[in-house]
Order: C-alpha cells, then structure tokens, then sequence
C-alpha cells in the first residue's frame, strides 16, 4: 500500500466529514417534510461524531488533523458549493425547490462520504498493526451509518422529485420503512416502490 495515498485519504475523509457537517446545518434549513427533518438532525449528529471518529483515528496515527492537503481543498470546495447551491434555491426557488436541492446535495456529500469509508474498509484488510487497529476501529463505528445516510437520502430524493413532478410519491421512502442498509437493499427498496403505493 501506499502509506502517502492512506493518509491523503483519512484527510479527505476528514474534510468531508466536517463538510458534511455544513451540508445538514444548512439543509436542515431546507427541508419541509417533518419526517426527512428528523432523519436529518439525527445524521446531522451521526456526522458530528464522525468527525471526531476521524479525528480520533489520525491523532492514533500520528497525523496532524489541521494539516492542508491539496485534495482535501478540493473537498472544501465542493462541499461549499453543495452549501451555496442550497442557498440559492432558498433565495431563488419556489416552494419546495430547496428541499429537492437539499436532497440532491446530501446525496452528492454522502456519495463521496460513503466511498471513502469503503475505501478505509479496504485499507484495514490489508493494513498491519496500528494502522490497522486504529481504522479498524473507526470503520465499525462510522460504515453502517454512511450506508444509511446514503441510501435513504437517496430515496428521499428520488421520491420528492416524483412528487413534484405530480406523480404518486412514496413518502417517507421505501429504504426508510425497510430500514435499508446496503446497496442490495436499497435496489430491491427502489424496485418494489410501486407495490408500495
């Protein structure tokens, strides 16, 4: 493995991480059905954690979580425009415009947020000692969570979009009411909406 790559990963990891922190803050300022916002202030604390599981892990490295990396700055980035794009649909948007952009914004952060913590599963199995040990630990805190950070999101999204398209929506969603946990799951959630209808 290449230890340089690990480490650029745990920093993007952290960034997004405390992105994520951004991304919820502000669609929770977003979002209209009661049901998503209380999904939301839950992943919005899960996140809050993660960042210090992350935290946590690097400081067991011995890696300095304040350092710049020119990855984790292009995560900043991109998880500021996700922040400002929810901004200007509360500015500019018709009723429920920002909630549908909020949806699309966690997804997009929880994509990049849940790829990383696959990819730090993948690092554990072939990591020795303290690196194992300590990201070991961190992944069977924060995995499970991601997973259903981005499945249900996912969800949430597709299913106010088809709502505000006027067709019959299955709210809250079906990886909701399944409890989704894995892609599998998500798949067969998504396939059998219509039976829920």
């Amino acid at each position: 493995m290449k230890d340089e790559q690990v480490r650029e990963l745990l920093y993007q990891a952290l960034e997004t991480e405390l992105g994520g922190v951004e991304v919820y803050t502000t669609a929770l300022r977003c979002v209209e059905n009661d049901d998503l916002k209380e999904e939301w202030e839950e992943y919005l604390e899960q996140t809050k954690n993660h960042v210090q599981v992350v935290q946590d892990a690097m400081k067991k490295l011995g890696l300095d979580p304040k350092e710049e990396t020119p990855g984790r700055k292009v995560v900043r980035h991109i998880g500021n425009a996700l922040v400002q794009s929810m901004e200007m649909a509360l500015k500019e948007g018709e009723p429920g415009a920002a909630q549908l952009v909020a949806t699309e914004a966690v997804v997009l952060a929880e994509t990049k947020d849940h790829q990383n913590w696959h990819l730090i599963g993948e690092v554990v199995k072939k990591a020795k000692g303290d690196v194992a040990k300590a990201l070991k630990e961190a992944h069977e805190q924060v995995e499970p969570e991601e997973d259903e950070h981005l499945y249900h999101t996912t969800g949430w999204a597709r299913e106010l979009w088809i709502d505000s398209l006027g067709m019959k929506a299955v709210l809250p969603p079906p990886e909701e009411v399944k409890k989704v946990e894995t892609a599998i799951g998500a798949a067969r959630a998504a396939q059998g909406r219509t039976d829920m209808l």
